[in-house]
């Protein structure tokens, strides 16, 4: 008799316990599980793409920049082996205009290049000089990473003194020190000023149309 009271004892006992254990199991909080966030997850695709890939790329201190539509560009009436944007033929013109009227003879030099173009400025002239890429970048943008390619940039001379074409003695010419003072009115600027952020030489003759929407976009857009 004895031996069954302890053996219902000792059932009652582990009921009791088990009643007690799974109590305490549902009132325990859930455990934390960090939810696995990818491009395909609902509202995450935009995010995820922004922080993955970069929205633009560089090269030796060189943004890159598409190739322009060929059929996009015109001519300058100054000379029409100079293409150019639209708009930025138009607002060039206009300056060159209003400074031969004040003295000043500005001259075009080079307009758009294709990425052909760029190939040879780059890899050939660095090879007849002697030149590492880096030092060539500091005075040419690899192909594909000119703003030549846009058709929104120009490089300028001055008429009256040739010898300072591509140079940074262009600085000290009349035409230099008018562009200075007034290309802004006709949205063109500097594209690398002495210590210009890309580490790019200062090319005082290098200037581009900064007057519509695209070329905004395509100069200061992602940086």
């Amino acid at each position: 008799m004895w031996f069954g009271v302890g053996l219902l004892s000792a059932i009652a006992g582990l009921a009791v316990s088990w009643i007690t254990y799974q109590e305490t199991e549902a009132a325990l909080p859930v455990p934390f599980e960090p939810m696995m966030v990818s491009a395909s997850t609902p509202g995450m695709s935009a995010m995820v793409g922004a922080e993955a890939t970069p929205s633009r790329t560089s090269l030796l201190g060189h943004l890159a920049y598409e190739e322009a539509e060929l059929s996009a560009l015109v001519p300058l009436t100054l000379n029409a082996e100079i293409l150019m944007q639209p708009e930025a033929a138009a607002s060039f013109e206009a300056m060159v205009a209003d400074a031969q009227a004040a003295g000043i003879s500005l001259l075009p030099i080079s307009g758009f290049r294709t990425v052909a173009d760029q190939q040879y400025l780059f890899f050939e002239i660095k090879a007849e000089r002697g030149q590492t890429v880096s030092t060539r970048a500091e005075v040419s943008a690899p192909p594909g990473y000119s703003e030549h390619h846009t058709g929104y940039a120009i490089d300028i001379g001055d008429a009256n003194q040739p010898e300072t074409d591509l140079a940074v003695n262009f600085e000290a010419t009349p035409a230099f020190k008018w562009l200075e003072a007034n290309a802004p009115r006709y949205s063109f600027e500097l594209s690398f000023p002495e210590g210009n952020a890309q580490g790019v030489q200062y090319e005082p003759w290098h200037w581009r149309f900064v007057g519509n929407s695209e070329s905004l976009e395509m100069f200061y857009g992602d940086r």
